[in-house]
């Protein structure tokens, strides 16, 4: 049973910092795209970050761009989302998936992963 789990998320302040992790089991992702996604309340779920397997390239939507940064450990089967400059619009649940094919790039549409963590809150306080 593949599994990915998500924790790190929390309460913070506007300005503050967490950094995510998502632990995945059941078998290895890295020869996979791994991805974190968020979705607020009444919101769709938007695409945030992705890296590619080999952790050598990373992808940004424009509203985390110089904020997030993403890493991946291959060997620890995880993959994390460092975020710094925390603002209330960040508040979302926070989501990893993996892409549901190999050795890919650039992949941000959530309609091309096909295994999803629970997803870990995250809220910002102004």
């Amino acid at each position: 049973q593949v599994q990915l789990v998500e924790s790190g998320g929390g309460l913070v302040q506007a300005g503050g910092s967490l950094r995510l992790s998502c632990a995945a089991s059941g078998r290895t992702f890295s020869d996979q795209t791994l991805g974190w996604f968020r979705q607020a309340p009444g919101k769709e779920r938007e695409f945030v970050a992705a890296i590619s397997w080999s952790g050598g390239s990373a992808f940004y939507a424009d509203s985390v761009k110089g904020r997030f940064t993403i890493s991946r450990d291959n060997a620890k089967n995880t993959v994390y989302l460092q975020m710094n400059s925390l603002k209330p619009e960040d508040t979302a649940v926070y989501y990893c998936a993996a892409d549901r094919a190999p050795r890919r790039f650039g992949v941000t549409s959530l309609y091309e992963y096909d295994s999803w963590g629970q997803g870990t809150q995250v809220t910002v306080s102004s």
